[in-house]
């Protein structure tokens, strides 16, 4: 058995992708039991709960709704109350609990409030605030509750802000994980929303500089790192927002951007949540530690460091009746996701290593020939949906270490997670030719593929990402360096960042020229 995992959320927008998270658990259904519920979720009690400790600003999100998230105006430090960790019934939820699920989902979160520090701007006030010998304690309590309750306990997933002050509460909290639960495995993701600074200057480099500390901090930290955002750069020049083909999203709602977020960290997890599997999460993270990677001389702190980028694509493409040869056949040069973990550069191919998931495919469709003809394609000849799968993906990352795993079950997508699909889709998320006359039913669930990669993208990331921070001109900016952060701590980070960069180099980019971003 692989075990169970406790999931900390930590920042409001955190709060808001976990907050589709757990409405998706909620509204999948219990059979076929391809993915194990006692995984993420308390089954001991009826509905099942999550094992979720969540910090947010007080005054934070709020719960979350068809209109989109409450007011984010924030005036103290507080962890969200649900109930006190006991013996008796749980009542109450946590305030970043989609409204429709309370009914559903509770949580057990830290109930005292800490002192009043307006809002988390930068990275030093969050670490300063994991000083308090009182908060640690209290932090480490409600762990040790969750992780007592567990028959094995496999590890942590840590949702994390990345573009503000919670960068710096998630390096610490990390670092207690990493030092309390040793060999357990600590899976990461730095959230960042769309939401423009544009003539904000102040905050647009508090952005940038929250997130070079935060990634490289809390993957020093982890088993695996990812950063997700469907902004189109972490970079300090805006680029227009990830887009999807049949999702009418507005990027610049937290309430959308973090319900697609929430699909891929539902699609991604799957492979140690797996009822047929005995993958862990610390299994997840090794096949990802790819043999291709560059030997770098690294300073202890990053010797196992591991950055890994997102992809998904939501809805997977796919026609009613559809076999997943045909599906895939219809894309042989690329496939058809888009990059989860802002890059500028999005054109950078190939990878080291990568963990695929595919749900909501049938596969008893998976063969489209007719009796007793050749089959149309290589991928038509395969036994299975898995070897379709894995075959496509042999094509077109030759060398790659690449793990796949196909589910029948799709990603739930019931009120109150956005209804903003394309009239082309119909209730089960797949492609019509044409829009219907008369407008049909909601999007009951959407078939999706996404991806993890050890790949050059994330060189091209961190790279940036770096340069970006390289030219700035730190003594503008005392006010973030007061917050806690020493300058040469500063620069140290970014020098981590460098050499974690250099990991991802495939060998040709040697001849690159020292302003290879400058023109961008």
């Amino acid at each position: 058995m692989a075990g169970e995992a406790v999931t900390l959320q930590l920042g409001q927008y955190a709060g808001c992708a976990g907050a589709h998270w757990w409405g998706l658990q909620v509204s999948a259904p219990r059979s076929p039991a391809e993915l194990r519920v006692s995984t993420l979720l308390r089954t001991e009690r009826e509905p099942p709960t999550p094992r979720l400790v969540a910090l947010e600003l007080k005054g934070g999100v709020g719960e979350l709704m068809a209109g989109g998230a409450g007011t984010e105006a924030a005036v103290a430090w507080r962890f969200p109350r649900a109930a006190a960790c006991g013996s008796g019934p749980i009542t109450s939820t946590c305030a970043c609990i989609p409204r429709a699920s309370t009914s559903s989902v509770s949580t057990c979160t830290m109930g005292m409030a800490w002192r009043d520090c307006g809002c988390l701007e930068a990275f030093g006030q969050g670490e300063s605030l994991l000083q308090d010998p009182g908060c640690v304690e209290e932090l480490e309590d409600r762990l040790h509750f969750y992780v007592e309750e567990c028959d094995y306990l496999q590890g942590f997933q840590v949702l994390c802000d990345l573009h503000n002050g919670f960068s710096g509460v998630g390096a610490k909290v990390t670092e207690l994980l990493c030092d309390e639960y040793s060999g357990k495995g600590i899976l990461t993701w730095g959230l960042t929303p769309v939401s423009s600074n544009a003539g904000d200057s102040r905050k647009n480099i508090y952005r940038l500089m929250n997130t070079a500390l935060g990634i490289a901090r809390l993957s020093s930290h982890s088993s695996l790192f990812c950063p997700m955002s469907l902004r189109g750069s972490l970079g300090i020049k805006p680029q227009p927002p990830v887009a999807f083909p049949y999702v009418d999203c507005d990027a610049s709602l937290d309430y959308h951007s973090s319900a697609v977020l929430a699909a891929a960290l539902d699609t991604l997890t799957a492979p140690y949540r797996l009822c047929s599997s005995q993958g862990s999460m610390m299994h997840l993270a090794e096949t990802l530690t790819f043999s291709g990677r560059k030997a770098v001389t690294r300073p202890p702190a990053l010797s196992d460091s591991q950055v890994v980028a997102a992809w998904a694509s939501l809805p997977f493409p796919a026609r009613p009746g559809c076999s997943l040869p045909d599906a895939l056949c219809a894309h042989p040069q690329a496939v058809p996701w888009k990059l989860l973990s802002p890059c500028r550069e999005r054109k950078v191919s190939g990878c080291f290593a990568q963990s695929v998931v595919l749900r909501g495919v049938g596969k008893e469709s998976h063969i489209s020939s007719c009796a007793g003809k050749p089959p149309a394609s290589p991928l038509h000849a395969c036994e299975s949906t898995e070897e379709a799968l894995q075959r496509y993906l042999h094509t077109l990352f030759p060398g790659a270490f690449s793990t796949s795993h196909v589910l029948e079950q799709p990603c739930h997508t019931q009120p109150p997670y956005p209804q903003f699909f394309s009239p082309l889709l119909t209730r089960q998320g797949f492609l019509l030719d044409k829009a219907p006359r008369y407008p049909s039913a909601a999007v009951d669930s959407i078939p999706v593929l996404a991806a993890l990669q050890a790949a050059p993208v994330v060189r091209t990331l961190l790279r940036g990402l770096y340069k970006d921070v390289q030219k700035l001109n730190a003594r503008r900016w005392a006010s973030f360096f007061s917050a806690g952060v020493e300058q040469d701590d500063f620069q140290e980070a970014l020098e981590e960042l460098q050499t974690l960069a250099q990991a991802y180099e495939t060998g040709f980019e040697a001849d690159e020229s020292e302003d290879e971003a400058d023109s961008d």
